[in-house]
């Protein structure tokens, strides 16, 4: 039996609006299965399986490459964008300049994402995971 080739494994939020339907798009525009998308907020997902928490999975979007390494934040969209034939897009997300932006706004977005998708009970107050997984706690 022959295990199928991934140019990398995305873990994403499935109980994120925003990046369900990020997700939702790639897929479309994988036709060569290029990717494998791993769900982080279903129920039968194990965060410790891949050596990481639940809360490093949250914190920002983490990608897989087939050697196990892993990248984080921004670098995984720029791999994905890759994988779907958007390569000469990304190449200018590389820049210096560009690249630092984009890694500070990211960064900015990854912090205050639960409260912009609806999911932090308190709007005011700082958003963190709760001990279940798509539960929220302030």
């Amino acid at each position: 039996m022959q295990t199928k080739w991934y140019e990398l494994e995305a873990f994403y939020d499935g109980a994120c609006p925003l990046c369900l339907r990020e997700v939702r798009l790639l897929k479309r525009l994988d036709r060569q299965d290029r990717i494998q998308f791993t769900d982080i907020s279903s129920p039968g997902f194990r965060a410790e399986e891949y050596g990481k928490t639940q809360q490093q999975f949250m914190q920002e979007m983490h990608a897989r490459l087939p050697d196990g390494s892993w990248v984080t934040g921004v670098e995984v969209f720029r791999r994905l964008y890759s994988a779907v034939g958007f390569g000469c897009l990304v190449w200018p997300s590389r820049l210096p300049g560009i690249s630092h932006g984009l890694d500070y706004l990211y960064q900015i977005f990854a912090k205050k994402r639960l409260s912009l998708t609806g999911r932090c009970p308190n709007q005011g107050s700082h958003c963190t995971l709760s001990s279940q997984k798509s539960g929220v706690s302030s």
